[in-house]
């Protein structure tokens, strides 16, 4: 790891402070610049002495304490920092960094730093579920902050339960690979990702469509971009803004989203079809508006084209990601898919579950290979999960 990366930790005042220590050493012996911001509890259950032994650089605590450099230290830090990791973070903190709050040196550069901010939440289980932290958590990963998860084991304050600070391996894996996301690792690979609804019109007022945002889709092509890869984004109708330097062709129908992939597959290294495809479209199109009677009407569907199914028939050396919204039988219908589709990953969710449906900023997803292997996801910001696929392509095609 290049030296040039600088890594800030914040410590907040609850007893897994001590395991701190632990990460900060780590990320040291990677020669990784590490900076400690403490908070005035973190301070009485662990000396600043030893991160500064640790880390060799002063520890700042004191948000009036006069800086021995001529630079406002709450934005130095904050400029500096590539990622901003807060172990352990206590409910108070995220819920001040929630809404804004900004009383102490570490919220203040958390509010000021454009580094990525990853927190690792420890607490008593009945605060980690009570409904004010979730609500504080839930909106923290909408914008964009990544959660490490806290797992379960016996606490200090004697109970069993969730609320236990992540492995700080993992926390350390997690801090890793937001610093590695700046090194083009999709440097010459095209990706072509579909996202949103198709819309099928009946007549020219009406349309069958469904309730995808296009969301996840348009964040995993800005994720492939700021991997240095070239993303090309056919997208249906939605609410989002065309992504910022990234090639983006929009489509409203099925047929069209199919044209569209088929004029483009020659030339692409990597599919990942995350559009809600209509599987069915009117079998007529009404020129004119069908006028309201006092009789039923039946409309007959035909089938669209499936981009998938046919993109694998003859893949050749395209990689061909899928994905399942299912509200039942999840993991059977995403195993049927690869296999009939001939998929080599597939990222199932449950658009049942809370926080895993169309419209909102998380997912809750299992990403599948074809071999069958399972990996389970949590709750998470979508361009978190974004980043995880892209994770999972490179790892299991060794790009």
């Amino acid at each position: 790891m290049s030296d040039s990366k600088n890594v800030v930790i914040g410590v907040t005042g609850g007893i897994a402070a001590y395991k701190s220590a632990d990460l900060v050493s780590r990320l040291v012996k990677r020669n990784i610049n590490v900076d400690v911001i403490m908070t005035e509890s973190a301070t009485k259950f662990i000396s600043p002495l030893t991160f500064e032994s640790l880390s060799h650089n002063k520890v700042v605590v004191d948000m009036f304490e006069s800086p021995k450099f001529w630079e406002i230290e709450h934005i130095a830090l904050a400029e500096k920092a590539d990622v901003f990791a807060v172990v352990p973070a206590t409910a108070n903190v995220i819920g001040k960094i929630a809404n804004g709050i900004a009383d102490d040196m570490l919220t203040t550069t958390v509010m000021a730093t454009k580094g990525k901010v990853i927190l690792a939440p420890a607490m008593n289980t009945n605060m980690y579920n009570n409904v004010i932290f979730k609500e504080n958590l839930k909106k923290l990963m909408s914008l964009g902050y990544i959660i490490v998860e806290p797992d379960n084991g016996r606490l200090a304050c004697g109970t069993y339960g969730k609320g236990k600070l992540a492995d700080i391996g993992i926390i350390e894996d997690t801090i890793l690979k937001y610093l590695l996301l700046d090194k083009n690792d999709y440097d010459g690979k095209t990706v072509l990702v579909t996202a949103g609804p198709t819309v099928e019109p009946i007549d020219p007022v009406r349309y069958i469509t469904n309730h995808s945002s296009g969301k996840m889709g348009f964040e995993i092509a800005k994720a492939v971009k700021s991997r240095g890869g070239r993303a090309i984004l056919v997208t249906g109708p939605t609410n989002l803004e065309d992504p910022i330097d990234i090639e983006t062709i929009h489509v409203n129908t099925a047929c069209e989203m199919y044209d569209a992939v088929m004029k483009l597959k020659d030339n692409i290294d990597i599919f990942i079809g995350a559009a809600a495809v209509a599987d069915y479209r009117p079998e007529r199109y009404e020129v004119n508006k069908i006028k309201k009677s006092d009789d039923n009407i039946e409309l007959k569907l035909i089938r669209n084209p499936d981009i998938l199914y046919e993109l694998g028939k003859n893949k050749g050396n395209i990689i061909l990601v899928g994905f399942a919204a299912e509200t039942e039988n999840l993991m059977e219908s995403a195993k049927e898919k690869i296999n009939k589709k001939n998929l080599d990953l597939i990222v199932a969710n449950d658009v049942s579950m809370e926080g895993a449906g169309f419209s909102g900023d998380t997912n809750i997803v299992n990403i599948i290979d074809k071999d069958l292997n399972i990996k389970e996801y949590p709750l998470m910001s979508k361009t978190n999960v974004a980043h995880i696929i892209l994770d999972e392509i490179k790892r299991y095609f060794n790009l």
